[in-house]
């Protein structure tokens, strides 16, 4: 699909075999000088079905993007571009990732040119209540028949046949990811109570690239402090999400987010009850079952390790049961999974690419 198609219509199956066996797909990113936008460039000029034809940012002014991000030298010559400004200064494009501060997707979307299939790793569209965005982004949320367009694209638990399908994806935000694919299991199987404990730990790239005194290194290194209590802007969606598993569910959960001396991942410790006469066989056969076809879930016993899943876009779950109290762990990578990573798998999806291409890859150890 190119520029200039309607981008409320879908690609047939033939359309799609086209694009899987001749051209490659034409890809854009917006916000390319960022973390999220660094790592979207680093997989996607190793993957086999991309051609990367624009890196921009509202900033851009023409230098090559490897003299932003110094680790894609010799990979390619690209500039960073500026944001094009009229349709007539768009290349043609299969694909567009939107790698944009929280409130410019809201207000650049309406005016982008119909065609490429939109990827937004922005929260604008991710919660479909209203009052719950301004809440907890502080800003107004976006049109609602925008925000009625978008599917969320976390595809272990939405579908991939419901983002195979899409024309425009809200990527799920890094902290959501971890903690919804943690307690999806249990939470669609009824197996635990609605008060939920969650602690979860993130390294500063979460934070962006823009410096700021919580991020520079002499407030991060050998630190580690709590933030946003009761307010993260992820609490309202994993709520939603669970909610979807089972209605109504959610409300009984606490989330909790750490800063940590990490560069990269997230680690999650999420504390729960047991329903009675649940035990340890049930949660382990709940955790098969879901994830048995899920390529990127890896489950590991006891407590995972951030070190395992960094660089990757695998997501590693353990736990363990004492009676009813129940402890689960998760890791992740939060610009793999948690955002570059996963935008590429809903990539895949919705070309009808197979959905683990350019991402089938360890993480980087130790």
């Amino acid at each position: 699909m190119r520029l200039g198609q309607s981008a409320f219509s879908g690609a047939s199956a033939a359309e799609s075999e086209v694009l899987m066996n001749s051209s490659k797909l034409r890809v854009g990113i917006l916000g390319a000088s960022g973390y999220a936008g660094g790592e979207l460039l680093r997989l996607l000029l190793g993957h086999q079905s991309v051609e990367v034809v624009l890196a921009a940012s509202p900033s851009g002014e023409g230098r090559p993007i490897a003299e932003h991000h110094p680790a894609l030298r010799g990979l390619t010559k690209l500039p960073l571009s500026p944001v094009p400004q009229t349709v007539a200064d768009w290349p043609e494009l299969d694909c567009l990732f939107l790698c944009l501060p929280h409130g410019a997707s809201r207000d650049l979307v309406p005016k982008l040119p119909l065609g490429p299939k939109i990827i937004d790793l922005g929260g604008d569209f991710r919660l479909t209540d209203a009052e719950s965005f301004a809440k907890y982004y502080g800003t107004q949320p976006a049109d609602r028949d925008w925000q009625k367009r978008f599917v969320y694209g976390l595809p272990e638990t939405t579908g991939a046949g419901a983002v195979s399908t899409a024309q425009f994806v809200a990527n799920p935000g890094c902290f959501a990811t971890t903690v919804i694919l943690a307690l999806a299991p249990l939470v669609r199987s009824a197996l635990i109570d609605d008060r939920v404990i969650v602690d979860a730990k993130t390294g500063s790239t979460g934070s962006g690239a823009k410096p700021s005194a919580t991020t520079q290194h002499a407030t991060r290194v050998n630190s580690m402090y709590a933030y946003k209590s009761f307010s993260h802007q992820h609490l309202p969606e994993i709520r939603q999400a669970l909610a979807q598993l089972s209605p109504g569910w959610g409300e009984g959960l606490v989330f909790q987010a750490h800063s940590t001396p990490l560069v990269r991942g997230i680690f999650a410790s999420i504390y729960c009850q047991l329903k009675p006469s649940v035990g340890a066989a049930t949660v382990a056969a709940a955790f098969k079952s879901a994830y048995a076809e899920s390529a990127f879930i890896r489950l590991v016993d006891g407590s995972p390790n951030v070190n395992w899943s960094r660089g990757s876009n695998f997501v590693d779950i353990g736990w363990v049961c004492e009676g009813r109290e129940l402890s689960v762990f998760a890791a992740l990578d939060n610009l793999g999974k948690g955002a570059a990573g996963q935008a590429v798998q809903n990539m895949n999806l919705m070309f009808s690419l197979p959905e683990t291409t350019g991402l089938w890859q360890a993480g980087g150890v130790p």
